[in-house]
């Protein structure tokens, strides 16, 4: 039925030597890889800056104290472990 519109001719269609040099730009959904090298670099440093600003908040809950913290080399150790003396103890 549609089988001799969905066939395609044998020749090239005509292109004249004045008009535009159109090319294939790949992209995903729209974003190519300029706009994405070009984007990149700033969506690392708000990522880096929205990182540092939860830890800081989180910075306070013992829970994030122990398991990220402390583990932090040459300032972690110091910083983050509150021993508490034996008189201060209720257990």
């Amino acid at each position: 039925m549609f089988a001799t519109r969905a066939l395609r001719s044998s020749y090239p269609a005509y292109k004249s030597p004045y008009g535009p040099k159109y090319q294939y730009q790949p992209h995903i959904d729209g974003i190519t890889p300029k706009q994405l090298y070009r984007l990149l670099p700033q969506t690392a440093a708000w990522g880096g800056v929205a990182l540092f600003a939860v830890i800081f908040y989180a910075s306070g809950i013992p829970r994030v104290q122990r398991d990220l913290l402390q583990h932090i080399p040459y300032f972690g150790k110091k910083y983050f472990v509150k021993e508490i003396p034996a008189s201060d103890n209720p257990f």
